[in-house]
């Protein structure tokens, strides 16, 4: 199948009629009509059917709309990538972040840097570890704040700030005296845990740091993102370990770090051999400042 041919089939699975397809490519009827014949000749097959005066998928076509997909993801990759190398460079600053992070670090920083920059802008966004790689590969956004250090030699890493993931727990489980004070990790030994999905960049690292307690956490749920353990630990569902941006300012739950401690680090990535704002450094700075004050705050219980 050519390009033309996968376009026509997705705008007719798209909108079910030849007539539709027209109109969502902006062609004639018989132009879609002439390049769908032309695509099942060369296939062999049909790939729809008129029944009752409606088209429907045939079953080939069917086995064929995952192959199709991955091609019309891969044209459309190629269409942003264009777009973004059409943008002049120093325009707007666009910043991705995971979630926890952009909720924490985005609204105190990005005010107080708007304030000092009144004629830049900035575009923000909330995507996880991989998706913000990807982004920064297909120069969607110049800079990504992350808790995962990428392997990738695409991309300059830069630590902005340490710190130490900790237990949180609803209000009630431990006294009151006990905020801040560190928590043996024998301490989780059956203990009701929320736990991380395979897909966060810390589960392994976590997952290592628990395996010799016996008996195990009792872990019955998993979440992807920390703002949902942190919901969950505040409903009572049980205990859960985050990160300290996540953990702080909570009223319904009480934060203490672990002994030993399971260290964590805040990184900036940009992309390789590429020259960025000169705001940028200052910027970046700023998070590592407000970064470090927050993880000091939460570590010792404030």
């Amino acid at each position: 199948m050519r390009l033309r041919h996968i376009e026509v089939f997705q705008a007719i699975r798209q909108t079910g009629s030849i007539s539709g397809a027209a109109q969502l490519l902006h062609v004639t009827q018989p132009a879609v009509s002439k390049i769908l014949q032309h695509a099942e000749a060369q296939l062999g097959f049909p790939l729809f059917l008129r029944v009752r005066g409606k088209l429907q998928i045939t079953p080939e076509a069917l086995a064929l709309e995952r192959e199709v997909d991955k091609v019309s993801d891969s044209v459309e990759g190629v269409r942003r990538l264009a777009a973004s190398l059409r943008r002049q460079p120093g325009m707007t600053l666009r910043m991705g972040a995971t979630p926890a992070l952009a909720l924490s670090l985005f609204p105190p920083v990005i005010s107080q840097w708007a304030e000092r920059h009144p004629q830049s802008e900035c575009e923000l966004s909330s995507l996880h570890s991989r998706e913000l790689v990807q982004q920064l590969l297909m120069r969607e956004i110049d800079v990504a704040l992350t808790l995962r250090h990428p392997e990738h030699p695409g991309l300059n890493v830069q630590p902005l700030a340490h710190g130490m993931l900790v237990v949180l727990a609803p209000r009630g489980y431990w006294s009151e005296d006990r905020q801040g004070v560190p928590l043996a990790v024998e301490s989780l030994a059956d203990a009701p845990l929320i736990g991380l999905s395979s897909s966060d960049p810390l589960a392994a690292q976590v997952g290592h740091y628990l395996k010799n307690l016996e008996p195990a956490p009792r872990i019955s749920i998993r979440v992807q993102t920390y703002s949902l353990a942190r919901a969950m630990v505040e409903s009572g569902a049980g205990l859960a370990l985050i990160d300290p941006f996540t953990a702080q300012d909570s009223a319904r739950t009480l934060v203490r770090p672990l002994n030993p401690a399971l260290p964590i680090t805040l990184y900036a990535l940009t992309r390789a051999n590429e020259s960025h704002p000169h705001t940028l450094d200052e910027l970046l700075e700023h998070f590592a400042e407000r970064a470090r004050e927050q993880i000091a705050r939460v570590t010792r219980g404030v």
